[in-house]
């Protein structure tokens, strides 16, 4: 008998089928053995009759069972089971895998089930368990050098908090944009692995050297007598550029710091992540690296603290803070290497492992890279944009007004570096355990309350600490009576409200903020949503990140001291953050209808999927066949069916026929 297949559309016959003879393809001879492979022994293809021949090769095909007197080989009841072994499952043949109009591949086989531990699958955990172990190690290392950076700079003799807007600007900029450059460069010579090692090493190296060689001689190579004819030529209000030059030493180190949460963290560990895992695992593991961050936060702050207060063990006469920084930078220089052997470990055994999925990425669109003048442009013609610009400005502008006159604050309490880290080791800590708590409500204040009133919390908890933190500041004198009463001055009543606000606006922005900041892009057309992105990274982000920073220059240099312009920056507070509030609630406005109208849209086509038919047949020999009235695809592009008026009003079935 002679089989017919028409490889048009879905697998089915047409109106008038014209008999041809059937002519296996090499795909089917490489997935179906011939009968002599598959009935080694003699006896047995003696007794196959001509049918199961016909099966692998040629000849007539009728149903044939094996007989008792000639048990096939166990392997060869994979179609056809008999009287021995147990049944098991046929091919499956689908519409979506039928016979392609290349003649490839015929059969799509039943895969076997992967190994799981906990549910996931052992592949999987390959992959996710040594990233996670990376950025356990690299968030705890931030943690140790963001607390230490803040204390060298701020504590040392000749420099106060004011040192940190002018090195924002002037010293940590120039040199994120020129190592950028430089990556630029090395990423077209290098390969990833050693790209990976030559950008992370030298802060490996740097860190270690710091603590053993660079600060035991600040002394001597610190130009102090030069400062200090500067200072006394500029005078006090340039105090805090003249500190970059005295302590060159500490504002590199504090650029360093600076630079490996940028670099070592966005560069390098997400762009290794991305590169090795699927979409499918990133979707539901990189969630729960937010949220191991901020436990390596609560570790590292109790780290800093221990380490911090090892001065109270040590004998007279002993630099306790000398003593305090070998310890956390030898932690620091130990876990560098740990990531680099995982770094090591998994190209070796996982990246160049062929059993295990590779990343099915599609290469993203690149971004147009839209000057100064184009991005002002997008940002101007669209009240939606400005909207969401705002919001990114105003978030980096008042953070950087509150947190470093909250660090001068810092250092008239503590004025010892020990005593300093001390606190801030308690204060990361705290930001690590708030920020925890709220991840894991802003899925439900996002649900419940919805994007209005959780893009608006971030703003409205800046307000009323920054009210208390600069009534206390103000107007701490007429208090000192009621606070007394509480064991507490005003100065100690303003680090510990300036602490909550820092603590609470930045746990706000992790779980809300920038939850809310990317959602409001999804509503926008294709064409405004990457414009309009690329328009505020041009243009707000480094406003929002530097504007602070020279709003800032401008008091002390103006006033003379941060202490005398802290009126001035009340005052801008507050009204960058009415602002803030405004540009949210005009954002919600425009967001929550298009939001709803995508909504539906999703909706519509969920009950559009539904209600596509599937037929399912099975002939006698167990084959399945499917068909479905959708879209398939064999080799990720659709199938379009074709069907003539005859056939009209018949599903249409894929089949083997005989």
């Amino acid at each position: 008998m002679e089989g017919v297949i028409s490889t048009k559309g879905l697998v089915s016959l047409p109106p008038k089928p014209q008999p041809r003879p059937f002519h296996p393809l090499h795909t089917l001879r490489s997935r179906f053995p011939s009968a002599a492979s598959r009935f080694p022994s003699p006896a047995v293809r003696s007794q196959a009759p001509a049918s199961v021949l016909h099966a692998f090769g040629s000849g007539p095909r009728t149903p044939w069972i094996p007989t008792p007197a000639a048990p096939p080989d166990p392997k060869g009841l994979l179609l056809y089971p008999g009287l021995w072994g147990k049944p098991r499952k046929a091919p499956v043949f689908r519409a979506g895998a039928a016979i392609p109009a290349d003649g490839a591949g015929l059969v799509e086989a039943e895969g076997e089930k992967k190994p799981k531990f906990l549910g996931v699958e052992i592949a999987t955990l390959k992959k996710i368990v040594p990233l996670g172990i990376m950025f356990f190690c690299i968030l705890f290392n931030y943690t140790i050098l963001r607390d230490t950076k803040d204390v060298l700079v701020v504590t040392a003799k000749g420099s106060s908090a004011e040192i940190i807007p002018f090195l924002k600007t002037w010293v940590n900029l120039p040199m994120a944009v020129g190592f950028m450059l430089l990556y630029t460069k090395l990423s077209n010579v290098l390969s990833k692995e050693a790209l990976f090692y030559t950008v992370i090493l030298p802060f490996i190296a740097f860190f270690g050297a710091f603590a053993f060689v660079l600060y035991p001689l600040r002394d001597a190579i610190h130009p102090t007598a030069l400062a200090d004819r500067l200072l006394a030529a500029l005078g006090p209000s340039f105090l805090g550029p003249v500190a970059i030059l005295r302590i060159w030493s500490f504002c590199l180190f504090y650029v360093m710091a600076e630079l490996w949460g940028s670099v070592v963290i966005s560069v390098l560990f997400w762009g290794f992540a991305n590169q090795i895992t699927t979409v499918e695992e990133a979707k539901e593991f990189y969630p729960l690296f937010g949220l191991g961050a901020n436990i390596a936060l609560i570790f590292s702050g109790r780290t800093v603290k221990y380490f911090s207060n090892l001065r109270k063990t040590l004998g007279p006469g002993v630099d306790g803070w000398a003593v305090s920084l070998k310890a956390m930078m030898s932690i620091v220089v130990l876990l560098g290497l740990v990531i680099c052997a995982i770094y090591g470990g998994v190209n070796k055994f996982v990246v160049n492992d062929p059993s295990l999925p590779r990343s099915d990425r599609k290469k993203k669109k690149e971004k147009p890279k839209l000057g100064m003048n184009e991005s002002l442009k997008v940002l101007l013609s669209s009240r939606y944009v400005r909207d969401l610009a705002t919001l990114v400005v105003a978030y980096g502008i008042s953070i950087n007004l509150v947190e470093v006159t909250w660090k001068s604050k810092l250092k008239a309490q503590f004025p010892s570096p020990n005593e300093y880290s001390s606190f801030m080791g308690d204060f990361s800590t705290a930001t690590g355990i708030a920020t925890f708590t709220m991840m894991l409500l802003g899925r439900l204040i996002l649900r419940k309350f919805g994007w209005g009133v959780a893009a608006m919390i971030t703003p409205t908890v800046l307000l009323l600490t920054g009210v208390g933190f600069f009534s206390l500041i103000l107007f701490g004198e007429p208090l000192t009576p009621l606070l007394g009463s509480f064991g507490m001055t005003p100065l100690l009543a303003a680090v510990y409200v300036g602490a909550l606000q820092n603590i609470f606006s930045k746990s706000a922005k992790y779980s809300l903020f920038d939850p809310c900041k990317e959602m409001a892009y999804i509503p926008l057309d294709e064409e405004m949503k990457v414009k309009g992105k690329a328009a505020i990274d041009v243009v707000c982000n480094p406003l929002g990140k530097s504007g602070g920073a020279l709003i800032q220059q401008f008091m002390i240099l103006s006033f003379g001291s941060l202490a005398n312009s802290t009126p001035y920056l009340g005052g801008i507070l507050l009204v960058i953050v009415l602002a803030w509030l405004g540009a949210a609630r005009s954002l919600d406005s425009q967001f929550s209808p298009l939001a709803k109208q995508e909504l539906e849209k999703e909706k519509i086509l969920k009950e559009k999927e539904k209600e596509l038919p599937i037929d399912m047949t099975m002939d006698t020999d167990g084959f399945v066949a499917e068909s479905a009235a959708s879209e398939n695809s064999s080799n990720g592009s659709p199938l379009k069916q074709e069907s003539s008026p005859e056939s009209e009003g018949s599903s249409e079935t894929s089949t083997i026929r005989q």
